[in-house]
């Protein structure tokens, strides 16, 4: 499986070098989300813009893995990079009641920083 990771301070970028996400793939990507957890990474950005096939829904549930290691340890799970065949896979699904999903990279860190802001004004009252 090819991804890549980039590492920050406040979250993580990891991205998916492959055309198919597949069951192949889909557990490796699962250890990824539990290895950068451990690492104390909360706030974790899924790139998928190189995938361009999934024929199965069910490959797609180790996002829901990554989702519920973020919101447990108070952090954030965001998908980004998503192209109309993943959309009715995500859509039937119904992964997208659980996980966020936005249009770029850009958009998942504005609302990771957004929520970080928040915190501290919460925490500071």
């Amino acid at each position: 499986m090819k991804f890549s990771v980039d590492k920050h301070d406040k979250y993580v970028t990891l991205k998916l070098e492959e055309h198919k996400f597949t069951n192949d793939n889909a557990p490796g990507l699962k250890s990824e989300f539990y290895l950068l957890n451990a690492e104390g990474f909360q706030n974790i950005i899924v790139d998928l813009s190189h995938v361009t096939e999934c024929s199965d829904a069910q490959d797609l549930s180790c996002l829901l893995v990554g989702d519920r290691l973020c919101k447990s340890a108070g952090g954030l799970f965001i998908v980004t990079g998503i192209n109309d065949e993943l959309a009715s896979i995500i859509e039937l699904s119904n992964i997208f009641q659980s996980v966020t999903f936005v249009n770029t990279i850009e958009e998942a860190t504005d609302f990771i920083f957004m929520d970080e802001l928040e915190k501290e004004f919460r925490g500071a009252k």
